[in-house]
């Protein structure tokens, strides 16, 4: 079958570039809400002259209120620079409207972030849904701040405004406006502000890749009692293709830790090496989402103890019937001790 060839007017393609343009330069200006505001109200005093007057009038303003030789003033001046037409003027100002309620829409976009995280209070560190939201969180943020942007757009279309507050309500309705005006020329205000928004975003957040696996156990091991100062990181003595996550020593004897959420096939490095070092206790502390029964017993059968998520851990028989094989919730310091016996 072909597929036909996808072709994009050269009309749309030059004015949702511009709309693209003034968006970032807007960013990159970083003007205050009050010189924001103070540009605005030159235009709508000035809305009925001539775009080149009302260009002229925002220069002077840009001229005497913002610092002379700034970057700011610099990035404004080039903005400005590029409104050449009555449609690049009402893009400009649909822009800048748009700058000055970004910032409340990536407060919006980082609620539930915000939300999903304040649960890790009362969550085991080790466990599925405490991983979960940590894995799920850089991108959280993105996904909420997206969908907040097409139901945004979606009601500015529709001239929708019961969305938000009486006072905001004017504004919101002169968007709208805006919105309804461009969309007729050809502006696409939603996937256009989504990615200068969504590079907003991602400059607002941390993505730590499920909060590191390691800290949480680490952030465990401390909480039951060992003193982080005798814990390291280290290769075994024996086979130094092994690498222990945490290696301490407990009443004598020797720990050491390989932390994975995910086993794979890494656990036969582990096997290998319980059949050449020295060391006392070898523990395996996984998530076990990738966990079978053939692999517990053949770590098992080395003497390799492991530690699961709870979650897993109560879903599994096999996993509750095999000796060696604990709960996170058992990672304790009585527990610690009880492997050498």
């Amino acid at each position: 079958m072909k597929i036909e060839k996808l072709e994009i007017e050269k009309i749309k393609f030059d004015i949702n570039l511009k709309f693209y343009f003034f968006l970032k330069y807007l960013v990159k200006t970083n003007l205050t809400n009050n010189q924001s505001h103070n540009i605005l109200k030159i235009y709508f005093l000035n809305s009925k002259n001539n775009y080149n007057e009302i260009i002229i009038k925002i220069a002077e303003y840009i001229e005497t209120k913002i610092k002379k030789g700034s970057k700011k003033q610099k990035l404004i001046y080039e903005t400005i620079d590029e409104i050449n037409s009555s449609m690049d003027l009402q893009l400009f100002i649909f822009s800048l409207k748009l700058f000055m309620i970004k910032d409340l829409l990536l407060e919006e976009s980082k609620l539930k972030d915000l939300f999903d995280m304040s649960k890790l209070a009362n969550l085991d560190p080790l466990s599925l849904e405490y991983d979960k939201i940590t894995i799920y969180s850089p991108y959280s943020t993105r996904v909420n701040g997206a969908l907040l942007s097409l139901i945004f757009f979606d009601k500015l279309s529709k001239n929708d405004t019961n969305f938000i507050s009486k006072t905001a309500e004017d504004f919101i309705e002169s968007l709208s406006r805006f919105a309804i005006e461009l969309q007729k020329n050809g502006v696409e205000p939603n996937q256009i502000f989504m990615l200068m928004f969504s590079e907003s975003i991602n400059q607002s957040i941390i993505s730590d890749s499920g909060s590191n696996y390691e800290e949480r156990i680490l952030t465990v091991l401390k909480s039951i009692g060992l003193d982080e100062k005798n814990i390291e990181k280290t290769h075994d003595k024996d086979d130094s293709s092994t690498e222990f996550d945490f290696f301490f020593e407990l009443n004598s004897k020797t720990y050491g830790i390989g932390a994975k959420r995910t086993l794979r096939e890494r656990y036969k490095q582990f096997i290998k090496t319980a059949q050449m070092t020295q060391i006392d206790v070898m523990i395996e502390i996984t998530l076990g989402v990738d966990l079978t029964e053939e692999k517990v017993k053949a770590i098992r059968s080395h003497n390799i103890f492991l530690f699961v998520s709870d979650e897993i851990y109560t879903m599994h028989q096999y996993l509750q019937d095999t000796y060696g094989v604990y709960s996170s919730k058992d990672l304790t310091l009585s527990t610690l001790k009880s492997l050498t016996k």
